[in-house]
């Protein structure tokens, strides 16, 4: 990835976090995200539309895994958006319906694009040549309204649908999450033994959702056998703090570029700094 393109995508992702933490109103955030994604966007293109891709195989990596990192932000706000105004009001079980609904409207959309998306899910690159290659058109392919409607020198055929299955998965994550908090669940048993001081998480959510994926991969609590979500409830409780879609934030840690343990390096680090001023 070209750095202009590398740092516009980090300092992207950087804002989409601070709004993520700091609103809570799903409605507001979403505004906010779905402008600075669009600036994000703008950018993108500007820089794209002003030089030329060295070789086709640029060319493919840019609409087949660059510009969907972009672009499927944009479309996964802008569905919550959409899915946040209309949610009726009413009692947990009309909230619940309405989420299940949304759930099974994404499992369409998979059903229906089920051919592609084995192709991009198996990693595969025979037909990437017209996927993913400006002006291939080939009406065959089973094309989204969306492409005659785009800039055909900033779109490929089928560069949006790969961003929609990206954004998708976020959207799943996200509908999942809002059932999870919905349903009755008894409160966490506290100690009785209490700290005389109350330890909380000072740093961001991101780091700390990075630690719990860690420990419940290296399996240290109940030799293994916590689940995920006991994990998270009990960092929740411990270090006063709402983890809120740590599974969609660990969507974005996969999708890092670089190091993507920056958390877990800058603690080794700074343990093995310990330790060397000790050792002085």
């Amino acid at each position: 990835m070209q750095p202009p393109i590398n740092k516009l995508l980090i300092d992207l992702q950087e804002q989409l976090n601070f709004i993520n933490i700091e609103i809570d109103d799903p409605i507001v955030a979403c505004e906010q995200a779905i402008e600075i994604t669009l600036r994000s966007l703008e950018q993108l293109k500007k820089f794209v539309l002003k030089r030329k891709f060295k070789s086709t195989n640029e060319e493919i990596n840019f609409f087949k895994e660059i510009k969907p990192q972009f672009s499927s932000k944009f479309i996964y706000y802008n569905k919550i958006y959409k899915m946040e105004t209309k949610r009726p009001y009413g009692g947990q079980r009309v909230v619940k319906k309405f989420y299940r609904n949304e759930l099974r409207k994404l499992k369409l959309f998979f059903d229906s694009e089920l051919e592609f998306y084995r192709y991009f899910r198996t990693g595969s690159n025979y037909l990437d040549h017209k996927y993913f290659v400006r002006g291939k058109l080939d009406v065959k392919l089973s094309l989204n309204s969306f492409y005659f409607e785009s800039d055909k020198n900033f779109a490929t055929t089928h560069s949006y649908k790969v961003a929609k299955i990206i954004a998708h998965d976020l959207l799943q994550v996200y509908l999942e999450d809002k059932l999870l908090l919905l349903e009755n669940k008894q409160p966490n048993q506290k100690s009785q033994v209490n700290p005389k001081i109350k330890q909380n998480w000072t740093g961001s959510k991101v780091a700390l959702i990075e630690l719990l994926y860690a420990l419940h991969s290296e399996g240290v609590f109940n030799n293994g056998a916590s689940d995920l979500k006991d994990i998270a409830a009990y960092f929740e409780d411990t270090f006063n703090i709402n983890l809120g879609q740590y599974h969609r934030a660990f969507l974005e840690i996969r999708m890092r570029k670089g190091d993507r343990t920056k958390f877990m390096t800058s603690l080794k680090e700074s343990l093995i700094k310990r330790m060397d001023n000790s050792d002085e």
